[in-house]
């Protein structure tokens, strides 16, 4: 374990460890303070912070964008403050801590025996979402995590995510796949977080007028299983409450073969995904390079990385 290493996982350790205990204005305070910090700083994650929400808003002034990226900034570090406290929030402050319009969706595949695929983007707090699925409706589900180093971290967030009713699966390439889709044969829930290609099998689709790569597995699980596929938008407004939407299913195309319906299905994901940042972007925590167009290009077959 680096230098590096050891210091961010006892960061991630001394939050889960300390913003807990804090009294809730206490936490808030903490967290627009660091945000507005690490925006001042104006560092590599602001940067590009700033840039993606070029592409949502376009035409945007540099000062307009400055303001965009200082409330993301203030909404990402939000989300951190929530997790860090979410383990030690009661059961009444997580039902009461989100308000989702059109739940019916998902319950309606749940009580059919189909199972569901919830699929989001960075926005908000899916954490918060996932604890009040299952505290709430009472519907365990399986999700699954990017591998962190150093593994202690990842140990960490396993942690935290189980501790809130989840089961998570590692992201292994397509390895966590066939228990995702026996879930859902199961009449399971399974939700993953979708806007962003971890795998060197994305499907492009059209992005706020560009093109960018978004992950299949969600549209290959909801062919293979028969589960609804099921867009969620998130969002925070000014008061401590998140809302959210569950967006109507996503059906599998009558014809094609099994690449184009991915590619249908994924960019209707897509589409769902867009309408929600568009109205929220400050609420939309993309820190990391999407769009084709930034990305180093893909080695060509029979050439190494």
């Amino acid at each position: 374990m680096t230098a590096q290493e050891r210091l961010t996982d006892a960061l991630y350790g001394l939050g889960w460890s300390t913003v807990k205990k804090l009294p809730e204005p206490a936490a808030v305070r903490l967290g627009r303070t660091v945000a507005d910090l690490a925006w001042k700083k104006r560092g590599k994650g602001v940067q590009r912070l700033e840039s993606n929400y070029a592409r949502v808003v376009p035409g945007a002034s540099p000062e307009r964008l400055a303001e965009l990226s200082r409330a993301g900034m203030r909404s990402y570090l939000r989300y951190w403050m929530e997790s860090f406290r979410l383990p030690a929030w009661s059961t009444e402050r997580i039902r009461t801590g989100f308000r989702p319009k059109d739940v019916h969706y998902l319950t309606d595949a749940m009580d059919s025996g189909r199972g569901a695929v919830l699929a989001l983007p960075h926005l908000a707090n899916w954490d918060l979402a996932g604890a009040w699925v299952t505290t709430s409706l009472g519907i365990p589900f399986t999700t699954v995590a990017e591998r962190l180093k150093p593994e202690t971290l990842y140990d960490r967030f396993v942690a935290y995510r189980e501790g809130l009713g989840m089961e998570v699966l590692p992201h292994n390439g397509g390895a966590a796949f066939g228990r995702l889709a026996r879930r859902l044969r199961d009449g399971g829930l399974v939700c993953l977080v979708a806007d962003r290609d971890l795998s060197a099998s994305g499907v492009e689709v059209g992005f706020f007028g560009e093109t960018a790569r978004m992950p299949a597995g969600p549209a290959l699980l909801a062919q293979q299983t028969g589960a609804a596929l099921l867009p969620v938008t998130l969002w925070y407004d000014d008061s401590p409450v998140m809302q959210g939407r569950v967006h109507p299913p996503i059906e599998v195309p009558e014809a094609g073969t099994r690449a184009e319906k991915t590619s249908v299905m994924t960019q209707a994901l897509a589409d769902a995904f867009a309408t929600g940042i568009a109205d929220h972007p400050e609420d939309w925590h993309m820190l990391q390079r999407l769009w084709l167009a930034d990305l180093p290009p893909r080695p060509a077959d029979g050439e190494r990385p």
